[in-house]
């Protein structure tokens, strides 16, 4: 049987929560909200690694419009971070919207009814309105490394941990020192009989000025919200600051640069070790991440650091760029995710019958990372060149939580049957912000990274200040797009059952 809803979400993170507690403020039910896992969370459900936590403050790593004061550090971990999002769930009466367990294999725009239909894997809907709230941080990534197929010991993803394998007394292969490994890392490292880290390129770790919330703290911003406010706006306020580093004089970030240099040399003094460990290109051109424990995982006894890449995988070793093998018992890939390449964007056709992902060739561009010609009644959160390397997701998130309602409500008030952004207000956006990245520190710093496309195009970070971003997202401009009117076979649709959840 065909479900039918004005308005299909897909994924339970913070920008469906967002997106569905925006829509029934505004008074609209009829929607639903999607999740392939379990329960709510998105990236904080999935990722479960050892040592999992955000590197942004928990103060600003959270809904303006939903002040935690129970954070239990300045910087959370998983378990706070996915439990804060299902008592979310719950606050915004978004729970009747929800169906777990439910993974989208496919979609596409129907021209002549003027709906989406979507095929899931357990049953198929159909929507006026679909919206990807798939974040980027969802798909791992493996890297293509010969021999990946033959290993007879334990493979593993740090974002599909398994914690039934005892790495207890294991030879353990870590690839990659990305976000994930520097957090896992050093909390099997004591486990492990032998630890192989394997750096292809070093990164910038900066110090880390996490520390505990105490009862006290949380009593205070249980008593006076309005300090938790003032902390937050602290720590926005410190971020943003960094927008001059990396946007408007990529120079400044070479201060920032001396301060993770002598953190390498304090906390590293075997010479041939630090030299392994310095960087080769400005910092902020790669993700900056924050950690006191990583170098000093790296010395202990049982670790040794491979400055090069996985260049061959053998049914129970592994071999460097070198050349050099090593046997092993386990592989962990701690090698990031699929973030330009949008796995959403393969299972998705627009009105000419293309996939999103063959319209982009290689290079994802959106209007403010939501909105993309030829593909009617779609939004998207998180999409190109609307993501950070300096703040919090959240604060994006909840501008294009407005946009996207306000879009809803254009089309839902019009009496129209689509809504598509205009071709010139798409492209002229991104042509300024071509221009914008051409002087960042991500292109002018000499590093490659994942925030690169399969052109080389940054298509991943927003480059300007995040709250001139909200003010343009937020603030509703109907030219930006085009509204069509209903066709005469619209309201002929198949037999559904109500999606409405008032």
């Amino acid at each position: 049987m065909t479900q039918h809803t004005q308005v299909l979400i897909v994924g339970a993170g913070f920008s469906g929560i967002a997106l569905g507690r925006a829509l029934r403020r505004s008074r609209f039910t009829d929607f639903r909200i999607l999740e392939r896992g379990p329960d709510v969370g998105g990236v904080w459900q999935s990722n479960t690694y050892p040592g999992c936590r955000c590197d942004v403050p928990s103060h600003l790593y959270s809904f303006s419009f939903a002040p935690n004061p129970e954070w239990t550090s300045t910087y959370s971990p998983q378990p706070e971070i996915r439990d804060y999002l299902r008592r979310c769930l719950d606050r915004f009466g978004l729970r009747p919207h929800l169906h777990t367990g439910v993974e989208v294999e496919e979609a596409h725009w129907d021209e002549g009814d003027c709906l989406w239909h979507v095929t899931t894997d357990s049953g198929h809907w159909t929507a006026q309105v679909l919206v990807s709230a798939v974040g980027p941080l969802t798909e791992p990534r493996l890297p293509d490394v010969p021999g990946i197929d033959r290993f007879q010991g334990k493979v593993m993803h740090s974002a599909r941990w398994d914690h039934d394998h005892d790495l207890t007394g294991k030879r353990v292969a870590s690839i990659g020192t990305g976000a994930s490994a520097i957090q896992y890392v050093p909390e099997i490292a004591d486990r492990t009989g032998r630890l192989f880290v394997f750096q292809r390129s070093a990164p910038w770790i900066t110090p880390h000025d996490k520390r505990p919330i105490t009862d006290a703290e949380r009593a205070a911003f249980r008593k006076n919200p309005r300090r938790q406010r003032v902390e937050r706006g602290k720590a926005y306020a410190a971020k943003e600051l960094l927008v001059l580093g990396f946007v408007k004089h990529p120079r400044l970030m070479r201060l920032l640069q001396g301060v993770a240099s002598r953190h390498l040399r304090n906390q590293v003094a075997d010479p041939a070790l630090r030299r392994a460990l310095t960087p080769d290109f400005t910092l902020g051109c790669k993700r900056i991440v924050p950690s006191n424990t990583w170098f000093p995982a790296l010395q202990k006894p049982n670790v040794e650091l491979v400055p090069h890449a996985l260049r061959e995988i053998r049914e129970d070793s592994v071999v460097d760029a070198a050349g050099v093998e090593r046997e092993v018992d386990t592989i962990i890939f701690g090698t990031g995710f699929h973030v330009t390449d949008i796995p959403f964007a393969t299972r998705v056709r627009g009105r000419t019958g293309e996939l999103m992902s063959t319209e982009w060739g290689g290079s994802p561009r959106a209007y403010l990372g939501v909105s993309v010609p030829r593909f009617p009644n779609f939004f998207m959160f998180l999409g190109p060149n609307s993501g950070l390397g300096h703040s919090s997701m959240v604060f994006m998130i909840e501008a294009q939580a407005e946009h996207v309602k306000n879009a809803v409500r254009a089309l839902d008030t019009s009496g129209s049957a689509t809504i598509e952004v205009e071709q010139r207000v798409h492209d002229a956006y991104n042509e300024e912000l071509d221009r914008k990245l051409a002087g960042t520190v991500w292109e002018t710093g000499g590093c490659q990274s994942f925030y690169r496309d399969a052109n080389g195009r940054n298509a991943t970070l927003y480059p300007d200040w995040t709250f001139a971003f909200r003010r343009r997202a937020a603030s509703w401009k109907p030219d930006a797009y085009r509204l069509g009117p209903p066709p005469e076979r619209v309201g002929r649709q198949p037999a559904v059952s109500s999606g409405d959840a008032s």
